[in-house]
């Protein structure tokens, strides 16, 4: 799991039409908060995704990039993106699985989805990284609320 404080590394993501989505494109313009789903199936996840979309004000006023990775890929992103009409972009792994390019797996009698969330500050460094193996656990609304008045008092300075 990538580090608070430490660089983010380049995402190389899809998103639900196919077109390539960089994290690196961001990196000067805005800052970026990635959920990463276990499944979109999972109710958990869903109700952490209604949760961001009821805050969508509070991140456009902090200048942040909302965008939700899910394991199954475009077609069936495109699907659930469309069906529950959100409003953020929805991505997946163009070639490689997304949740284990940031070390969203776990290796136990075979290989765990888990579900986090990942912010991402305007000049690339890790801001708030959280992930666990139960959905119940991987939205951490505390933590995430204090990284995001960090980057907003920051931005005051």
């Amino acid at each position: 799991m990538l580090i608070s404080g430490s660089p983010a590394p380049d995402l190389e993501l899809e998103d639900t039409t196919g077109q390539a989505w960089r994290l690196s494109r961001h990196r000067g313009v805005h800052n970026v908060l990635l959920y990463f789903m276990r499944s979109t199936s999972c109710p958990l996840c869903n109700r952490h995704v209604r949760d961001l979309v009821a805050q969508q004000d509070r991140f456009d006023d902090s200048n942040i990039h909302v965008a939700v990775v899910v394991p199954e890929g475009r077609g069936p992103g495109l699907e659930w993106k469309t069906g529950r009409g959100i409003p953020f972009p929805v991505l997946s792994g163009a070639a490689a699985g997304p949740h284990e390019s940031i070390g969203l797996t776990r290796k136990v009698f075979g290989s765990i989805q888990q579900s986090g969330t990942v912010l991402v500050d305007v000049d690339g460094i890790v801001r708030h990284a959280h992930g666990a193996t139960l959905p119940l656990n991987s939205y951490d609304t505390k933590g995430l609320a204090a990284a995001i008045d960090s980057l907003r008092s920051r931005t005051m300075m």
